[in-house]
């Protein structure tokens, strides 16, 4: 896939004077690693919009995930972000299709979890009674041909947690490759899993920064397929 400085200025969701929202698109990882392909460090200097200080990464995604991506545009509002990221303090919305379907329509996720690894170039996340305490919170927004919508906000901030809980759950994420199995893989050649929305409360003294990335086509046109819509993600609670 090739990307563009405009094509990447285009999804710029959110812009102030402390932080960026990019509605970061399937495919660009947002550092370097082992597999290579373009990265998201490749645009920082794009994105400066004139400052002398780069933007930086406020947290993460996975190169397949898509959706809101923060930023923070100075030293100051990095640490800051990033300290809000780590306390919970920032609510992420997530919305994915799963392969199975939920036995109920919403609950919470409480799965630890712990990375394993052959070596340094090859790891995975996986459910362990000793690994970190991790937990989702869930709904089911519509189910259709074995396959179910759902919307998901991880209270912690585990490396793949969501993908994980929901493998372990039952019903991977369609096209997840590395925790779906073949059944995942059937189903989507592409992850279908999107950060639709997120709510940072920045400052005591303004409203909460309230940013919601709009559904990728390719998951538009799959929830059609399945005579789903993403209708009921506008109408969420700020907490599932």
């Amino acid at each position: 896939m090739h990307f563009t400085t405009e094509a990447i200025l285009a999804r710029l969701l959110y812009q102030d004077s402390d932080m960026l929202v990019l509605d970061k698109p399937a495919g660009i990882a947002v550092h370097k690693g082992p597999k290579g392909g373009v990265t998201l460090d490749e645009f920082l200097p794009d994105l400066a919009f004139g400052s002398h200080d780069l933007p930086q990464l406020a947290h993460r995604l996975d190169r397949e995930t898509t959706g809101c991506l923060v930023l923070g545009r100075h030293k100051a509002a990095l640490k800051r972000l990033g300290g809000m990221f780590a306390d919970g303090r920032i609510s992420k919305t997530y919305c994915a299709i799963v392969c199975g379907l939920p036995k109920d329509d919403s609950g919470r996720i409480d799965l630890p979890l712990m990375r394993r690894s052959h070596d340094k170039r090859s790891w995975w996340m996986k459910v362990d009674p000793a690994g970190d305490p991790s937990f989702t919170r869930y709904r089911v927004l519509g189910r259709g041909d074995g396959l179910a919508f759902v919307a998901l906000q991880p209270e912690t901030g585990r490396t793949h947690q969501l993908r994980v809980h929901c493998a372990a759950m039952g019903w991977p994420i369609a096209g997840d490759k590395i925790y779906g199995g073949d059944r995942a893989m059937a189903a989507s050649r592409a992850l279908q899993l999107h950060a639709s929305r997120i709510i940072i409360p920045y400052s005591s003294a303004k409203e909460p920064v309230r940013v919601t990335a709009p559904l990728p086509f390719a998951m538009s046109e799959f929830l059609a397929g399945l005579g789903l819509s993403a209708e009921g993600l506008a109408s969420l609670p700020d907490q599932l």
